[in-house]
């Protein structure tokens, strides 16, 4: 037996509390710590990700690394890849039904999210559980199903904000997405969870969590809600689609880049949500008076950059934004852009780089001023860019290319 000393959990909570947005409740989980190491076992964290997409950002990280400080605590996290729930679509902060994906597209996207979750997750045999939830749902009986639905009202269901204002607006829900949230809690039975981690909009799905525990006889889990992490814009949601997301997997110049590039405001909350560093220490770097705020926004990207690619690469990093943009000097690796003898127009240029994903995204580049050849703004969209090689193509403040003779 094992003893819990009320300092050891004080620095445990001081640990798991950290960025939390909200938890249910944190009684619960101080009393489910202390029960757990008197039996000598550990909690069963478990987290649910639905592979509707294929790549992990910044904003995926932050209860991928909740998860990692109740694995290095001791405890095992339960990473629940949603093979059988993709099939439907989490219908959470989304004001339309959600495409089904195919077979194909899951397996592919799930590969991909295990695959990256590993760069923040210990997975070990010993610290890490991966379960599909098409085990337990695709046996499911139409009769199991019916069970199952009879456990929540309509009343509750529409007390979820996106079904109440969809349908106030008329906009079309399907009774399969109602089904969700079921699905969701009915993992959460079936895998034992101790502590079930999401974000904001993931609330009232991990609630039902609890009372489907309950209503099966076990102990409801604890839930903890972590804050939806603001994109690069500082207004929206981080997210791919929106285009103001860093990627896990992004080269750390790029990753660099991208956060020196969030506003001022945001600081705070991403080394709070983004990294390990103590209190203490965010003061004095979120202090104007003591730490000039260019500084303390290298120290943040120095340090998520470290997470993934390793101190040397931040640094080569660092150093390489520096030279770039302090001594407005340009990058010693940039991609070769091959341009005909003929030459081409900067849109197709554009275009044909990568530089901007279609023929109207590369006039916008022009017409906001975004692009330059040494230097100098391009502003006609029919400019003729010849093979002037060694000549430097600059889009907006990160990209560059060397025009080189096709």
């Amino acid at each position: 037996m094992t003893t819990l000393t009320d300092q050891q959990l004080q620095e445990q909570l001081h640990t798991l509390t950290r960025g939390c947005e909200a938890m249910y409740t944190q009684q619960e989980l101080e009393h489910r710590l202390r029960q757990a190491a008197a039996a000598g076992r550990s909690l069963r964290v478990k987290l649910g990700m639905d592979p509707t997409a294929p790549d992990i950002h910044l904003g995926h990280s932050v209860v991928l690394r909740k998860m990692r400080q109740f694995q290095d605590l001791g405890h095992k996290a339960v990473l629940i890849i949603g093979d059988y729930t993709a099939r439907v679509g989490d219908p959470s902060g989304v004001n339309k039904t959600r495409p089904m994906l195919s077979d194909q597209q899951i397996r592919d996207n799930a590969q991909t999210y295990f695959q990256q979750a590993g760069k923040i997750l210990d997975t070990s045999s010993d610290k890490l559980e991966v379960r599909y939830n098409s085990e337990w749902l695709a046996g499911l009986s139409f009769a199991d199903v019916l069970k199952l639905a009879a456990q929540m009202t309509v009343a509750r269901m529409m007390e979820r904000d996106t079904f109440e204002k969809r349908y106030e607006a008329g906009v079309p829900i399907g009774v399969h997405e109602f089904l969700y949230p079921l699905m969701q809690g009915y993992d959460s039975v079936c895998v034992d969870a101790d502590v079930e981690l999401g974000g904001t909009d993931q609330t009232f799905n991990n609630l039902v969590g609890r009372s489907l525990q309950e209503n099966a006889g076990k102990s409801p889990q604890i839930v903890v809600i972590m804050p939806i992490l603001v994109g690069l814009d500082g207004t929206e949601k981080m997210s791919k689609s929106k285009g103001n997301y860093v990627g896990i997997t992004d080269a750390p110049q790029d990753m660099f880049g991208k956060i020196m590039s969030i506003p001022d405001s945001l600081m705070g909350n991403y080394f709070t949500l983004l990294t390990e560093l103590p209190l203490a220490e965010l003061d004095v770097l979120l202090d104007p008076a003591r730490t000039h705020p260019r500084q303390a926004k290298a120290t943040l990207a120095r340090t998520i950059v470290s997470q993934y690619h390793g101190a040397e690469a931040a640094q080569a990093a660092s150093d390489e934004f520096d030279r770039i943009f302090a001594q407005k000097q340009v990058p010693t690796d940039m991609p070769e852009l091959p341009v005909p003898a003929e030459g081409v127009t900067v849109v197709q240029l554009l275009v044909s780089s990568g530089f901007a994903g279609s023929t109207s995204e590369a006039r916008r580049l022009v017409q906001q001023n975004a692009v330059s050849l040494d230097d100098r703004r391009l502003g006609d969209i029919n400019e003729l860019i010849t093979p002037d090689s060694g000549a430097v193509l600059k889009v907006g403040k990160r990209r560059f290319g060397k025009i080189v003779t096709k």
